[in-house]
């Protein structure tokens, strides 16, 4: 019964974080969005997976792993926006309140 709180917990974080990715994506706008976001996601779900990983909880493991995945998949759409913005001049540069 544990197993399972931690799977479907995990499984409902990620379909969460996902849907903001997919609602950013669409959005086309980066605003507000830091780059120091992306780098500290990505640093601290390196170093929760290692752990995870060290003391052998594979919810963990494989979560960590999974929210890994989707800060690059955020970086990258950010990046593809901020290239996109400057190539037509569109609104990925402005600097703004946090996208919900």
């Amino acid at each position: 019964m544990t197993e399972i709180i931690g799977w479907v917990s995990s499984v409902i974080l990620l379909v969460t974080l996902a849907q903001q990715n997919w609602k950013q994506w669409r959005s086309g706008s980066v605003e507000g969005v830091s780059k120091w976001l992306w780098v500290g996601q990505t640093a601290a779900s390196t170093g929760f997976t290692v752990y995870s990983g060290l003391v052998r909880n594979w919810v963990f493991v494989t979560t960590n792993g999974l929210l890994l995945l989707n800060g690059l998949v955020g970086y990258a759409i950010v990046r593809h926006h901020k290239r996109h913005a400057k190539k037509g001049g569109g609104q990925a540069a402005g600097a703004g309140a946090s996208p919900s």
